[in-house]
């Protein structure tokens, strides 16, 4: 075992990953349509034919939005869970509300891997500052510490003074929770003169993380933070590795996970590299996900070679914003997924709605990468079908192909609101 990582799956042949993954989905189908909500989404699916990318990507998406309405019409987890509630851990809930289950495997949430890569290690303690109210992350940060083997104060979130006293009286090396909440201790620690030296590492998620906050820990004493890419449904789903104490590009993808890149409002792939939604497809004992999108944007790591650290999986670069940018016009909202409506039906690859003026008096420009702007036409058709789409008047306007930003964005609302 390379004593680098957590286990030996996160270096072995990329190839060797794609075939493991693609022989186990066929399973993973089946266990999810023994679910009343799976059966629905995925009814008239072979599972056994869904070995390959290709075939993944023509099923439906399941978007995380959802999950609120699929959860007040079918139980708890909206038919979504292939284990019993009662036969579960734990049941979470996050905000909406939104039921979130856990079960009993260990390191159900697989949060080890982004523990261990921040450096977390046997014997070593740690500081939990995530929430244990409800919410499922506190417990996330349990069963990866369990697994590893460390010990853990949990000292949830708020009470900065007991915090601090805690910290300089126990001597974590690690902390976990939000990156605001550590730079809220450490100000404190610092306003009281308390010596918290003895943390060094910290794994930070839930919230971004600039380059200038980043400096800023490293100044004031915690020079190893990294960052998990997490989330209440799939747990984790990429996070940052170190090399010999510096940080290394992209955030490496979790070792259960099968990740898409999809254009915003659709279930279509991206180019590698091109921005877009996340969608995930997760092995999980209790609770399977099936292109489950995310609403976050992200893309594949240009770079196509293996991280520094060894690990062989693909990067992604992060948390890049949201991709519903679901926005309204005179009163209509229009949706990412009538934008490429519009576009597919005239044979447009990549279309951007921008929406400029101000409120009650915008103009819809739909923007269109065609090879000849010039010889294009006046895109009267084009026209005709925004306005049967969205039942709003707009405008097309044809740029040359790949002038559009490559951001995620769909719909750019452009509007003066002051």
């Amino acid at each position: 075992m390379n004593p680098g990582t957590l286990d030996d799956l996160e270096i072995r042949d990329p190839q060797d990953r794609e075939r493991d993954l693609m022989r186990r989905l066929p399973a993973l189908l089946q266990q999810a349509q023994s679910a009343s909500g799976w059966a629905r989404i995925l009814q008239g699916v072979d599972a056994g034919a869904i070995d390959h990318r290709a075939a993944l990507a023509q099923l439906p998406v399941t978007r995380k939005s959802q999950l609120k309405e699929l959860q007040q019409h079918d139980g708890p987890f909206g038919g979504l869970t292939s284990t019993a509630p009662r036969a579960l851990s734990r049941i979470c809930m996050s905000p909406g509300p939104i039921f979130d289950p856990q079960g009993h495997s260990a390191d159900w949430w697989r949060f080890a891997r982004p523990m261990y890569a921040a450096g977390v290690r046997a014997g070593g303690l740690l500081q939990n500052c995530f929430s244990y109210h409800f919410t499922p992350a506190a417990f996330m940060v349990e069963s990866g510490a369990a697994r590893i083997g460390c010990t853990v104060i949990p000292a949830g979130s708020g009470q900065t003074e007991l915090q601090v006293q805690a910290m300089a009286a126990l001597r974590p090396d690690t902390y976990v929770g939000t990156p605001s909440f550590l730079k809220i201790i450490l100000e404190k620690a610092s306003e009281t003169g308390t010596d918290v030296s003895s943390l060094t590492h910290a794994l930070v998620s839930a919230e971004a993380l600039p380059d200038s906050l980043r400096k800023w820990f490293a100044e004031h004493g915690v020079p190893h933070v990294c960052q998990a890419y997490a989330s209440a449904d799939a747990g984790n789903i990429a996070y940052e590795t170190r090399t010999g104490g510096a940080l290394n590009p992209g955030m490496v993808l979790d070792e259960d996970v099968i990740l898409e890149i999809v254009r915003p409002g659709t279930g279509d792939p991206v180019a590698p590299g091109e921005v877009g939604e996340v969608v995930l497809t997760v092995f999980n004992p209790d609770y399977p996900l099936v292109r489950f999108a995310t609403g976050d944007l992200s893309a594949l790591l240009a770079d196509a070679a293996p991280s520094p650290c060894g690990r062989t999986n693909v990067r992604i670069r992060g948390w890049l914003g949201r991709a519903d940018q679901t926005t309204k016009v005179r009163a209509m909202f229009v949706h990412p997924a009538q934008v490429h409506d519009v576009a597919r039906r005239h044979g447009v690859a990549k279309a951007r709605l921008v929406v400029t003026g101000t409120i009650a008096d915008e103009t819809m420009t739909l923007q269109c990468e065609v090879d000849d702007p010039a010889t294009a036409g006046d895109g009267a058709a084009i026209v005709a079908t925004l306005r049967d789409v969205t039942k709003l008047r707009g405008e097309v306007q044809f740029v040359q192909r790949g002038s559009l930003p490559n951001d995620g964005k769909v719909i750019d609302d452009r509007r003066d609101y002051t």
